[in-house]
């Protein structure tokens, strides 16, 4: 089985597991006031540039797939450290939401809001952490010079992932953050 096949098939089974948060994220919703501590506890404004700079990686690490098809290995080392440096940023983000949310006694255990949230976001920024861990060792072997010729395929198959994780949080950033002022649920 080639590469982008796994992992395509990896993200199959990431995306049930996605998808089985945002169902228990709504049901909990409809349980309890999700709308009402949404609005009052979530920015979304801050989380929306953080978003914004998180999608932006996914352009970024685009441009550096396509600069290593080209064999311009410069340009792509630039893009992959652009893309780096974009999911860091959004990292740093959301620890920064979670150290303010902490402080206003907004925790994992607190109640069925801070459960799901915590337990949403934080699956997903722990998919960010692993993307940010292999875009890393992809750069280290681009600097080292391994990826040429045919061996792009790597790029190619991070990608997926990235994207992947890139669209799961347009998903969630709707649910949390959009929706709460759009409807009740």
């Amino acid at each position: 089985m080639g590469n982008k096949l796994m992992m395509k098939l990896f993200i199959a089974s990431e995306a049930f597991f996605f998808l089985s948060l945002i169902v228990a994220y709504v049901y909990f919703w409809q349980a309890a006031n999700f709308r009402e501590e949404a609005l009052t506890h979530l920015d979304i404004r801050t989380s929306g540039v953080f978003t914004a700079l998180l999608i932006a990686s996914s352009l970024t690490f685009f441009l550096a797939e396509r600069s290593q098809r080209k064999q311009k290995i410069g340009t792509s080392k630039l893009w992959l450290f652009a893309t780096l440096l974009l999911g860091v940023v959004f990292l740093l983000g959301q620890a920064h939401e979670y150290y303010n949310l902490i402080t206003h006694d907004i925790t994992l255990s607190k109640d069925e809001f801070g459960t799901s949230f915590f337990t949403l976001t934080g699956f997903h920024g722990l998919h960010v952490l692993l993307g940010l861990i292999m875009i890393s060792i992809i750069m280290g072997l681009v600097f080292n010079g391994h990826l040429k010729n045919d061996n792009n395929k790597v790029l190619a198959t991070a990608g997926i992932y990235w994207h992947f994780v890139d669209g799961v949080w347009i998903v969630v950033f709707t649910l949390i953050y959009v929706l709460p002022h759009l409807v009740h649920l």
